[in-house]
């Protein structure tokens, strides 16, 4: 039966429940009116109404309540905890014990550490797999053994029975499966950490996509979390992995993120933020999917369901006739955008969690992880790149203390001294082994010195950051990365040059400096105005065989 507004109501038992409030008929309704709001698809299976989703009630208090919370979980405890913890800390003691004994101090040291941990992590389950997950996102910001034996946590999640499934989803929307959904596919497209997703078509005839949690992972992840902050202080300085990785902030940012994850309400207000963000910066070449109306609860999120190329999949995109250079562009500007604009992006990038439609446009997956920034992050990241692609190192250093990657008061023109930012950049492929060690030693070991820790925030940028980066590999390894720097920079300073100069307190937007742009790559002002990422990958490879014959 039909109702006012598009609405279909089921009748059960002797209740009516709605299925849906709003539905878009195509060649009936003009454009999507959701599309003003958000970067969704151009055919909706239904409308998104900010004012009319039951589901969003109540939310903010909800994220309040949830930070709140983290203070007590993340703070180091006196003594590990009971039960849980003791076979947390037991098995990755075991791990670094074995590690100490056998490989510290020899040339598999970092490989042997690496293993070891990510086998551990194994062992413990979804908890401690979903935080190694974060690690292996982090090319470039964790060391390469660290990230390379973690990447193989992205596909070792066994699924849960379909039996388990079927009773999340039936107590969470009160209703038998079948009263919901015309069909339910028992086998997950995906299972990772929290939770695992299943395709299925609600009985009104749209294809959906069904995230359900996991059953009793929210207490193992709260179990879980007091022992990591009980650890992560004493892996400060005692394994090569740990120095610049700040453990305790990295518990700190695992926590923030896994325990509003354990919440798809608040995912699915995420989505809709990010959504947001989008729409008014006005990208339609990202896009994410419509959470429904009616299905979200805390452990069970029903979205639209769309399809595309997998974002590796550049033989595919290129036989499709889509333009991978362009659609690196639109992915980095919307990413930059939302953060340094409206302070929100997706906060996991990777190849998982991104496809690319047929149209060419990228659509966003996964929701759990978003990056928010507060205006005075917000003006910090901002300056970092500004003043960064401007050559202001001074201003650089500044912008990642009030990140909190140094102490309030650690002085600034002595760190720009002591770790030689003012002197000519070195380039790397020209070093020796041994000097490239030394090299990295001394800065370690400086950085240590100042009290240098990597913040949460800027852990979710760089890895974003990282995996754009990869993608350039396989869509575009012939892509001009310094004119691409270029045409961001200027798209940003013809957008929002005002806006950027009112916010840093400047009379104008600085000029983009090319040498201090080349010297961040590790190339010499003397290098030409072009650098592709092939190029880049070649004087990756031969310092990596490098530092590689010298370990041998």
């Amino acid at each position: 039966m039909d109702f006012p507004g598009g609405a279909v109501a089921l009748t059960a038992s002797s209740r009516t429940w709605y299925v849906d409030a709003r539905r878009y008929r195509p060649g009936i309704d003009s454009a999507p009116p959701d599309l003003a709001f958000g970067a969704f698809s151009d055919t909706p299976p239904w409308i998104v109404d900010p004012d009319d989703l039951t589901w969003r009630r109540g939310l903010d208090g909800v994220r309040l309540r949830t930070r709140a919370g983290l203070g007590r979980l993340t703070t180091p405890p006196r003594v590990p905890p009971l039960r849980r913890g003791a076979r947390v800390i037991s098995s990755v003691g075991w791990a670094l014990a074995v590690w100490y004994v056998r490989e510290r101090g020899t040339e598999h040291s970092r490989a042997g550490i690496s293993a070891r941990l990510r086998r551990s992590f194994e062992r413990l389950g979804s908890t401690y797999i979903k935080l190694g997950q974060i690690v292996s996102g982090g090319d470039g910001l964790f060391p390469e053994e660290l990230v390379g034996e973690f990447k193989k946590l992205r596909d070792r999640v066994p699924a849960e029975p379909f039996s388990a499934v079927r009773e999340i989803v039936e107590t969470e929307l009160g209703r038998p499966l079948d009263e919901v959904f015309s069909e339910f596919a028992t086998e997950p497209l995906a299972a990772a950490s929290i939770a695992q997703v299943h395709a299925a078509t609600l009985v009104t005839g749209e294809p959906v996509v069904v995230k359900v949690q996991r059953p009793s992972v929210a207490r193992r992840v709260h179990d879980d979390l007091r022992a990591l902050a009980w650890l992560g202080p004493r892996m400060v300085g005692r394994i090569p992995v740990a120095a610049l990785a700040n453990p305790p902030a990295l518990v700190e940012l695992f926590a923030e993120t896994i325990v509003e994850e354990l919440d798809f309400r608040l995912e699915a207000e995420n989505m809709l933020d990010v959504a947001s963000a989008l729409s008014k910066i006005g990208i339609r070449e990202t896009i994410v999917p419509r959470p429904h109306p009616r299905l979200v609860t805390r452990r069970v999120l029903v979205m639209e369901r769309l399809s595309g190329f997998g974002f590796d999949d550049a033989e595919g995109m290129h036989a499709a006739g889509i333009d991978t250079n362009k659609l690196l562009r639109s992915a980095l500007i919307s990413f930059l955008e939302g953060a340094l604009v409206y302070g929100v992006f997706h906060g996991d990038l990777h190849g998982g969690n991104a496809f690319v439609m047929p149209d060419g446009r990228t659509a966003l997956l996964d929701f759990g992880i978003t990056g928010r920034l507060d205006e005075r992050k917000r003006l910090a990241f901002l300056r970092l790149l500004v003043l960064g692609s401007a050559g202001d190192v001074r201003g650089q250093l500044a912008a990642l203390r009030d990140l909190g990657a140094f102490p309030p008061d650690t002085d600034l023109d002595a760190v720009v001294h002591d770790l030689g930012l003012d002197q000519p950049v070195k380039d790397p492929t020209l070093m020796s082994a041994d000097e490239l060690v030394g090299e990295l030693r001394e800065l370690t070991k400086k950085l240590l010195e100042y009290g240098a820790r990597a913040p949460k925030e800027l852990m979710l940028f760089v890895k974003n950051m990282m995996f754009l980066d990869g993608a350039t590999a396989t869509l575009a390894p012939d892509l001009d990365i310094l004119g691409e720097i270029a045409h961001v920079y200027l798209y940003f300073q013809a957008q929002y040059g005002d806006q950027i100069a009112q916010d840093l307190g400047l009379e104008a937007t600085p000029d983009l400096d090319l040498v201090s742009v080349k010297a961040s790559m590790g190339v010499g002002e003397d290098w030409g105005d072009s650098l592709t990422y092939a190029e880049v990958r070649q004087r990756r490879e031969l310092i990596r065989k490098r530092m590689q014959n010298r370990r041998r």
